[in-house]
């Protein structure tokens, strides 16, 4: 596939906002790895490949488990996530399909019980952003596999 346009321009406005939003919720309090496994699971829902190397790429070097990783998808089977992750990937599904499922008040009550409002309000900026992210790599046909973490 044939990359179409080259949505991280340096100088593009748009591209600089998204880096400050990303500086903002890697500085925000959220667990760096919560917000990897946040940003592959929506990855995962929108069929991003692109997002998916990157942050299976991240979540590893973070020292994230193969184990983990491969099951994420079917995060509600299995007994390797924790509470508060198993309420950050329940978030990050209803606001990724929010048109097919909305978000119950019995939803914002259980996931409410693991995030304060400000890490909800963080939480939902990071699903927010990764949908938004999806789309621009999808839409532009973003060269996947080369990307590689920062080391330090």
């Amino acid at each position: 596939m044939t990359q179409r346009f080259d949505f991280s321009g340096r100088d593009h406005g748009g591209f600089r906002a998204m880096i400050a939003m990303e500086t903002h919720l890697h500085g925000s309090g959220l667990e760096a790895g919560l917000i990897h496994l946040v940003k592959m699971r929506a990855s995962q829902i929108n069929g991003c490949a692109y997002c998916l190397d990157m942050h299976s790429k991240d979540a590893r070097a973070l020292g994230e488990t193969e184990q983990r990783l491969y099951a994420l998808n079917a995060w509600r089977e299995t007994k390797f996530f924790s509470a508060r992750e198993r309420a950050a990937l329940e978030w990050t599904e209803a606001l990724t399909l929010v048109a097919k499922q909305g978000v119950s008040d019995e939803m914002y009550q259980r996931v409410g019980q693991h995030f304060s409002e400000a890490e909800l309000v963080d939480l939902t900026y990071v699903v927010a952003t990764i949908n938004a992210w999806n789309r621009l790599a999808i839409a532009a046909h973003a060269d996947v596999g080369d990307y590689q973490p920062q080391q330090g």
